[in-house]
């Protein structure tokens, strides 16, 4: 009888122990990455306006203001401001706007523009004037020129 030298049964010499080696080198370093992945879109700072969508928010509110630019979501928040108290808190809500998030500065102009504007409409120009103050580079004085021109 002639022997071989190699034995069929003989265990760990085939694909099903590489696909094993394989994944026990990739599944941690998966799982490691995806735990991190998560922990980073965890707002940790207790401010609950952020502007991640969680897996219970998904109320049509949620979706539409998260599809918004924030410069669009702050310009319709200053306008009911405005409309429910007076161009002054808008406008200081718009500098706090602005310094706390500088990305909002390069829209800073035209939504002071459409407040003025808008406080025109309201409280007509002679009054919008005298809520004006230089926000923005005076945008607030400009849009409501505009609007009474």
């Amino acid at each position: 009888m002639k022997h071989s030298t190699t034995h069929p049964t003989r265990r760990g010499r085939g694909p099903a122990r590489r696909i094993g080696r394989s994944l026990a080198l990739v599944l941690p370093v998966v799982l490691v990455l995806s735990g991190t992945l998560a922990v980073t879109r965890v707002d940790w700072s207790g401010n609950s306006s952020s502007s991640v969508l969680t897996a219970s928010d998904t109320s049509a509110a949620g979706l539409t203001a998260r599809s918004r630019a924030p410069q669009d979501v702050l310009r319709d928040q200053l306008l009911t401001e405005l409309q429910e108290k007076d161009p002054g808190v808008a406008l200081t809500h718009l500098q706090q706007a602005v310094n706390g998030r500088p990305s909002l500065a390069a829209h800073c102009g035209s939504i002071a523009r459409t407040l003025g504007r808008a406080a025109v409409r309201l409280y007509g120009a002679s009054r919008a004037q005298s809520y004006a103050r230089p926000v923005c580079d005076t945008s607030f004085a400009s849009g409501v020129l505009a609007a009474h021109s």
